[in-house]
């Protein structure tokens, strides 16, 4: 194991593989020794591993919708970047955000900041959501926000991988071990030490350790409101849906019910309520009676195509719950200069991480961000309990 690297990011998922990545081709610290360490190469649980990969643009922080648009932009030449064989999977199926009465407005006032920001986003009112989607329900709605284009899903593991194996490319050391201590003196981080005993004295850490970020930073004394949160995503099989049913955007009904197809099968989920959070512990634990009381009746009542559908597989995962605001933090540390966080997306983590881990190459090779500018984002409003909410958190 080697003693020391010039940057260190702790936490081998799509963030840190980006992080890795740009880092890697940036004019500033390519050719650096740049050390990206993962406590279980075989992401069993990492959140990337087991995110649902939505991408879409209908945020209410402009700088979310940016984050979204710039891995668009990557997707879109995947292969000019990354390599003729790099592929991700994208499927530009939409996104269709419902709103009841009570949420009409700010439904209409979200869409007015993405068409601002360039999304391709359309208000629909409801004779035109019936039209466009036979398969819908419509009783209860007002409207509906439908990503015309540049929205989707694809596949977060592939992508890490693509960043991963371009970053060991150019030189980046991919390691093996538990991070247990971060050594501080001089208002630096000075080392990061393994669970092995060993330690890596270090010009930059990055923490991009995503459910667990929070207690990373707490090794070096830095609060972070970063913990993990369970979701559940169920696996239906639905007995003769239209065919139209199938070719659906990402559906998210006003009560927090999101579904999308899946091949030959369909996966929804739900966030459930602050006070009904899920234990964190033994991810293959799932809660199905969470899916018949609080899932399928609304999935049902919303879709009837549905009402005949069974759960024929599940799965849960680890949100990066940020509890001050639901955004992410991307930015260095106001008094550990050299301690950089990118982390606490709450869910959206996937579709954002590699722009993110480009922000941070940024920070760290130029001293500002120069693509988009992330301040909002950054550590000091952790610092002063400052909360940047987003309303689209789904």
């Amino acid at each position: 194991m080697a003693a020391s690297a010039d940057i260190v990011i702790v936490g081998g998922g799509i963030v840190g593989s980006a992080a890795a990545y740009f880092l890697s081709v940036h004019p500033a610290t390519r050719g650096q020794r740049i050390m990206l360490i993962e406590r279980d190469p075989t992401y069993a649980e990492a959140s990337t591993a087991r995110s649902a990969g939505g991408l879409r643009q209908q945020f209410s922080t402009p700088e979310n919708i940016a984050l979204s648009q710039a891995t668009l932009a990557m997707i879109r030449n995947l292969k000019s970047l990354f390599g003729p064989g790099a592929d991700v999977g994208f499927r530009e199926q939409g996104y269709l955000l419902l709103a009841s009465p009570e949420g009409r407005d700010i439904l209409a006032d979200n869409v007015a900041v993405q068409t601002t920001c360039g999304a391709d986003v359309a208000l629909l009112a409801v004779p035109a959501l019936a039209d466009r989607f036979a398969w819908l329900e419509t009783q209860g709605l007002a409207c509906g926000a439908h990503g015309m284009t540049g929205e989707g899903w694809f596949d977060p593991p592939s992508f890490a991988n693509v960043l991963r194996s371009c970053a060991r490319d150019n030189g980046v050391e991919l390691m093996t071990g538990s991070t247990t201590g971060l050594d501080a003196g001089a208002g630096r981080i000075t080392s990061v030490v393994l669970a092995d005993g060993s330690r890596i004295a270090c010009g930059a850490v990055v923490n991009a350790a995503g459910a667990w970020s929070g207690e990373l930073a707490r090794l070096a004394g830095v609060p972070l409101p970063v913990a993990p949160r369970k979701r559940y995503v169920y696996v239906l099989d639905c007995r003769a849906p239209p065919e139209s049913l199938r070719q659906a955007p990402l559906t998210v009904d006003p009560g927090g019910v999101w579904f999308r197809p899946e091949g030959r099968t369909f996966i929804c989920g739900k966030s459930p309520a602050d006070d009904s959070e899920p234990a964190i512990g033994d991810l293959d634990a799932i809660d199905h009676a969470f899916f018949e009381d609080e899932v399928w009746p609304q999935l049902a009542a919303r879709v009837p195509a549905f009402e005949s559908a069974k759960v024929v597989g599940a799965w849960a995962g680890y949100y990066d719950y940020n509890d001050l605001d639901q955004n992410a933090v991307i930015g260095a540390h106001p008094h550990l200069t050299n301690f950089y966080v990118a982390t606490g997306f709450s869910g959206h983590g996937a579709q954002q991480g590699p722009a993110a881990g480009r922000a941070i190459a940024e920070l760290i090779g130029d001293g500002r961000f120069t693509t988009i500018d992330l301040t909002r984002l950054g550590y000091a409003r952790i610092a002063e309990g400052r909360p940047l909410r987003e309303r689209n958190v789904i």
